[in-house]
């Protein structure tokens, strides 16, 4: 982590550390939306219907005070992996291509954290004492479904194991391009781009994240065989 990653950091942090639980509640809204929204994406493009994310980013309150978080993951999780799945962070196969991904994603939102001029230590909503860098937990919130996606793609090509090329394809994922305000850009840069905002939002307490763009789902996606009718 270097220490003198951004010519503000000072300013940065200190406007950070201050930073009121209202301004951190409503960052937090925008990203939890911003999850849901794409993992109803990562969905329709898993071939199943993709309508309830929708409906569910929209029920996001200040602070998700119902957890709609929790609803949304309560539904995304069989559609993608199958009603069997389980998300466990101590299993191996699916869970464990998972983990890497996620691990790969989380190194990277620290870097960006860093080089926005903000401490990862600092949380909006992770927390932990054994956490050191809860922010980085918090800002890759939306780009889980883009590692979920590519683990999707590894075992339906019959990948159980966390092997080299499964983790170059893992890696290959922040070279991502997904569609932004700017044109299509790297998710690495995306990332980038949402820790700068986060920045600016402490700093000028207008919160206005930079996040990729998630197109209406009004575009008809492919209807699983146990799943019928129209969005």
């Amino acid at each position: 982590w270097p220490v003198d990653g951004h010519h503000a950091q000072q300013r940065r942090m200190e406007e950070q550390i201050s930073a009121s639980k209202s301004v951190n509640k409503r960052i937090w809204t925008q990203l939890v939306a911003a999850k849901i929204k794409r993992q109803g994406l990562a969905v329709a493009s898993a071939g199943h219907r993709s309508g309830a994310f929708e409906a569910l980013a929209k029920a996001v309150t200040i602070g998700d005070p119902s957890n709609i978080e929790a609803q949304a993951a309560r539904r995304y999780w069989p559609l993608m992996f199958g009603p069997d799945f389980r998300r466990n962070t101590e299993a191996a196969g699916t869970n464990a291509l998972l983990n890497y991904g996620y691990a790969i994603l989380r190194a990277a939102t620290a870097r960006s954290i860093a080089a926005a001029g903000l401490h990862p230590s600092i949380g909006i909503f992770h927390r932990h004492p054994n956490n050191a860098m809860p922010l980085a937990d918090d800002l890759m919130e939306p780009f889980r479904p883009d590692v979920d996606l590519e683990v999707l793609s590894l075992t339906r090509e019959g990948v159980t194991e966390v092997e080299r090329d499964a983790k170059r394809m893992l890696v290959a994922v922040l070279s991502a391009e997904l569609p932004t305000s700017l044109g299509h850009s790297p998710l690495q840069t995306c990332i980038m781009r949402l820790a700068q905002s986060v920045a600016a939002s402490y700093g000028n307490g207008k919160i206005s994240l930079n996040l990729p763009t998630v197109l209406p789902y009004s575009v008809p996606a492919p209807v699983d065989e146990q799943d019928s009718g129209n969005e």
